[in-house]
């Protein structure tokens, strides 16, 4: 019979596609793995993987089958934990993603509460772009992720927690004194430095100024909000930054000031991304109140 260990060391092939490095990640020595998985594929009689001593490939018919086992994986994951539910909330571990542009801001705002109303909880944060997140949710390696929405995430659930506004960011000698606001057509883009692709950060700002069609200056493009920061510092352009980032981006005593961008918002949703009939939703709930309490709170430009 079929065991869920071979199913979980054949998933485990499939994603790093090497051998020795699946039998690591499943604790497990190598010869075991590849007994497994020949076992695997004597029941099921045909071949999931193609392998000799430079690469491992995967069979038209194999996917089918790693398709098939990731279902029961998750089925059978979420039967696991229903027997939770009825215990204390967060018995069990749970493992959240988060993108690069939201976890150094929301994180330090929300953890301290969270771990005062529920010390018990062992929370595994991740921090990955959102295509990647998008995936783990999908396939069940994490329970949830924090992602900034607009963004696709076709087959899965979005819960919205937050919303907020973009900032423009200048240095003082280089800015009106008195301006508050700013409008997408007093910006000048060619002066503007934004993340690298692949950040939505940078996708919703573009957006939200209307400059889908407009070439920004790409010379300046960093994988970091904080890099881009200090270059504005050092005079050499503006950027933009989600409200929720300006209290740690922003010193009182910085040179630097900070104008909210008058264009119609929010410029960027903020929502905790699980799977259709995920079984935690109530322990979810319970993190998204304390989630929009503590930001409510603590950002003070709302």
């Amino acid at each position: 019979m079929i065991s869920l260990k071979q199913l979980n060391y054949a998933l485990a092939i499939e994603k790093t596609l090497h051998f020795k490095k699946a039998a690591e990640a499943c604790n497990i020595s190598q010869s075991a793995l590849s007994t497994a998985i020949h076992e695997l594929e004597k029941q099921l009689g045909l071949t999931i993987f193609e392998r000799n001593n430079k690469q491992v490939l995967i069979t038209n018919t194999g996917q089918l089958i790693l398709n098939k086992a990731k279902r029961v994986k998750l089925e059978l994951d979420d039967l696991l934990q229903i027997s939770q539910n009825s215990k204390l909330p967060f018995s069990n571990p749970m493992s959240i993603g988060v993108i690069p542009t939201i976890g150094p801001y929301l994180l330090p705002k929300v953890l301290p509460e969270v771990r005062k109303q529920y010390p018990e909880l062992k929370l595994r944060i991740l921090e990955e772009q959102s295509h990647v997140l998008v995936n783990m949710v999908k396939s069940g390696d994490i329970d949830a992720a924090i992602l900034a929405l607009p963004f696709p995430i076709e087959g899965l659930m979005s819960f919205n927690f937050w919303q907020e506004d973009f900032y423009w960011i200048c240095h003082k000698d280089e800015c009106p004194k008195k301006m508050q606001e700013i409008t997408s057509e007093e910006l000048e883009i060619e002066k503007l430095m934004l993340l690298k692709e692949g950040h939505c950060l940078k996708e919703h700002a573009l957006a939200a100024c209307n400059f889908n069609n407009k070439k920004q200056n790409s010379d300046f493009d960093s994988a970091s909000l904080h890099t881009l920061i200090q270059m504005v510092a050092g005079k050499l352009g503006t950027t933009i930054v989600p409200q929720m980032a300006l209290d740690q981006l922003i010193r009182p005593e910085s040179e630097l000031r900070a104008i909210h961008l008058n264009e119609p918002g929010p410029h960027r949703i903020i929502a905790l991304v699980i799977r259709p009939n995920y079984v935690r939703t109530n322990e979810l709930t319970l993190l998204m109140d304390i989630f929009t309490e503590q930001l409510k709170s603590k950002c003070c430009l709302s």
